[in-house]
């Protein structure tokens, strides 16, 4: 759609607030698919409905909730703790790079109204706002609109896939406990460019298989994802 235009006096408008709301509803699918995997990998760790979605409603972290969940040790040690504070920056650390290309939309604006806003922020409102602001859009709530849309999906559709997961007891006895690598998997085959091209995809998945059986724990998801990224810088392609 043509983004409405804006003056350093009508920004944070209605209209580009809906906009970007209305521009993010392909994604919906997608995120409503990710979120009912998280729900039912909450209820299969024994979490409550409401300790769920409070932990979607607070934390808003997508992947992130997911991996962490399912790795979850059924004893908390100073080890499990530290890896788990790793993995979760070292997979946040995009938001770094993507944080820095939102400059030339919210730069300048009220810090009352830019960092709430960047609370909201994940990857599909970051990639329409980009198109938005390359097509002349220069209202912040463009972004806001689409960040929103994306958090009452993230958080209300927990909710079907919660009920499912407690509804099953045993998770094992129905296979559902394969649901969350049986969904990184797929998401990795539109991924996969041939052995050569997907080198990085190949070292970090038998790192992380030799880290796990070793050590067990959550190292293997960090040490994985690192050998991967290195694999990947060496590969002349």
């Amino acid at each position: 759609m043509t983004p409405p235009s804006a003056s350093s006096t009508d920004r944070w408008t209605l209209a580009a607030f809906r906009l970007g709301a209305i521009d993010v509803l392909p994604f919906v699918p997608g995120l409503a698919g990710f979120a009912m995997a998280y729900g039912t990998v909450a209820a299969r760790k024994g979490m409550t409905l409401f300790e769920t979605l409070l932990m979607s409603g607070t934390i808003f972290a997508g992947v992130v909730q997911i991996v962490v969940l399912d790795s979850w040790p059924e004893v908390l040690t100073a080890g499990a703790i530290a890896g788990i504070v790793a993995l979760t920056a070292l997979v946040n650390a995009r938001y770094i790079m993507i944080g820095a290309t939102l400059r030339p939309l919210l730069g300048g604006q009220q810090p009352a109204k830019a960092y709430p806003t960047l609370f909201f922020l994940v990857e599909p409102p970051w990639l329409m706002s980009l198109r938005y602001y390359s097509n002349g859009g220069r209202d912040p709530a463009y972004l806001l609109g689409g960040g929103v849309a994306m958090y009452v999906v993230w958080v209300t559709t927990a909710i079907p896939g919660y009920l499912a997961g407690a509804a099953v007891g045993n998770p094992k006895q129905f296979g559902i406990d394969l649901l969350v690598p049986a969904f990184f998997v797929a998401m990795m085959v539109s991924l996969w460019r041939g052995p050569r091209r997907s080198w990085g995809l190949i070292v970090g998945a038998l790192v992380a298989a030799l880290t796990e059986y070793v050590f067990g724990g959550l190292w293997y998801l960090i040490v994985g994802a690192v050998a991967g990224c290195v694999a990947g810088v060496f590969n002349d392609d």
